[in-house]
């Protein structure tokens, strides 16, 4: 228990590195990069998102969630998923390339035909890395794989910007996306010693398959949804539209998808190998979620109360559209490390089956939101987001209360303390942004009296997230 415990420590401690340090640095070049191109150009991008991504979820196939819960791997899955993976992003890749005058008709921009063929590019590259990636997880290894990201951000960053100051517009952001495939790629190579063999197993194959293929659905309609408002305002509204809504998103994503994605990484091993003892493993789950949304949501509701100046400051008054879309977005993803952590436990306890019975049932619900959304405009279809969000917080909970006893009821009363002082503080801030003229003060001011009274508040009221939060930082 004690190897484990420090091993997760030290894999929380070197995911971090790699999450925070690496989007740090990429979330710096991002807003020089935007600084220099306009939001069309990012909208002419992220019309690409939801045809990239669900290739992506066909060439997975939840293989790698597959492998890392096998307890017991041969040399035969490894080599098995690498050729799948390989062979399934040649077609994918192909089919792209293809259909790409479609696509560029579909949304009325020629330039897409290009776009999409060089892009497409990248589904293969990927592949021959996916392997190699689920080998350091499965080690816990996350300092190679943190000195490694860091490396390719750097690198792509300085790419993507040297592009946009020479005028380049969206082929910045094409030719950066293309070099940090090929870097990464080669640098994971390099890391890792495992090599593929010319194995193809077709009893790994079905075990592995009859575990992944029900993650393959439930990620195949995640991945829809998540990109169907992409799809729908490309469509709907114009590139620059998508843009400041696909900006406002990775301002929003930034802090949430990168805490969630740092305890989800390590934890997910971690919790699988103590999957069938029920009493420690529900122990470390409600940890794990207190703690995430300890975190998690006084970052989201500050970015919400601090959004006008941060984009005013960071991207200039030519994104000021995006400013609302931030506000709004932020309280919808301010519950995404709860979705993630709840679906995490059906991972571990093998029911791939209630996931996949969780996603249809939430999507059902986000396209009846989206449907009604939509006609009132893009301001509504984020407020739909937001309502979406809540009402799949009761939908992810509904099993884990059977596998584990703690459902939805016995989560919000734990995390009530934390909702309260996190909406005090994000309603003081607010206050403060509001009569405060000066936009350097707006910012500086507001970032700093959330922390402090975040910080006080939990201090005085003794929240046990903290402590546990000082215990983990003093480990390592």
């Amino acid at each position: 228990m004690s190897e484990l415990k420090d091993k997760t420590v030290k894999g929380v401690a070197w995911s971090a590195v790699e999450r925070f340090s690496s989007q740090g640095i990429q979330f710096v070049f991002n807003i020089l990069i935007a600084r220099i191109l306009l939001p069309e150009d990012y909208g002419v991008v992220a019309m690409l998102n939801i045809f990239l991504a669900v290739s992506q979820t066909f060439i997975d196939s939840g293989f790698a969630t597959a492998l890392i819960r096998k307890q017991n791997r041969s040399e035969a899955d490894y080599s098995t998923v690498f050729w799948f993976n390989v062979g399934v992003s040649t077609f994918f890749c192909a089919l792209l390339w293809l259909t790409a005058p479609a696509i560029a008709a579909f949304y009325k921009i020629p330039l897409l035909t290009k776009v999409t063929r060089i892009l497409s590019l990248t589904l293969v590259i990927n592949a021959f890395r996916a392997v190699h990636q689920t080998h350091l997880c499965i080690e816990m290894d996350f300092k190679k794989r943190a000195v490694v990201t860091i490396i390719c951000v750097i690198t792509t960053g300085i790419v993507g910007l040297i592009m946009a100051a020479a005028g380049h517009g969206v082929w910045a952001l094409v030719i950066q996306s293309i070099a940090g495939s090929i870097l990464r790629t080669i640098l994971i190579w390099i890391v890792v010693r495992w090599r593929p063999r010319i194995i193809f197993s077709k009893d790994s194959f079905r075990e592995m398959f009859g575990f992944g293929s029900k993650l393959l659905g439930s990620s195949l309609l995640d991945t829809l949804y998540n990109n169907i408002y992409t799809l729908v305002i490309g469509k709907a509204f114009s590139p620059s539209a998508l843009g400041n809504y696909n900006r406002a998103e990775s301002f929003a994503a930034f802090p949430s998808s990168s805490a969630t994605s740092l305890l989800q990484t390590v934890t997910y091993p971690a919790l699988s190998s103590i999957q069938n003892d029920e009493e420690r493993l529900r122990s470390a789950y409600k940890r794990l979620l207190n703690l995430s949304a300890f975190v998690v949501f006084p970052m989201m509701v500050g970015m919400a109360a601090v959004a006008d100046p941060l984009i005013r400051l960071l991207l200039t008054d030519k994104w000021e559209a995006c400013i609302i879309y931030l506000q709004i977005i932020c309280f919808a993803l301010m519950l995404y490390p709860i979705h993630a952590i709840n679906l995490n436990i059906l991972l571990v306890k093998g029911r791939s089956d209630y996931f996949l019975k969780l996603e249809i049932i939430k999507k059902i619900v986000g396209i009846a939101i989206l449907c009604i959304t939509l006609p009132m405009g893009l301001v509504a279809m984020c407020v739909g987001r937001i309502i979406s969000s809540w009402i799949c917080v009761y939908i992810n909970t509904y099993y884990n209360e059977r596998l584990i006893s703690y459902g939805f009821r016995k989560q919000f009363k734990d995390m009530i303390p934390i909702l309260i002082l996190t909406f005090t503080m994000g309603a003081a801030v607010w206050l403060l942004v509001s009569i405060i003229p000066n936009i350097w003060a707006q910012l500086i001011v507001g970032i700093l009296a959330g922390v402090v009274i975040y910080g006080a508040g939990s201090y005085i009221f003794k929240f046990p997230e903290l402590q546990e939060l000082i215990n983990l930082i003093k480990r390592k």
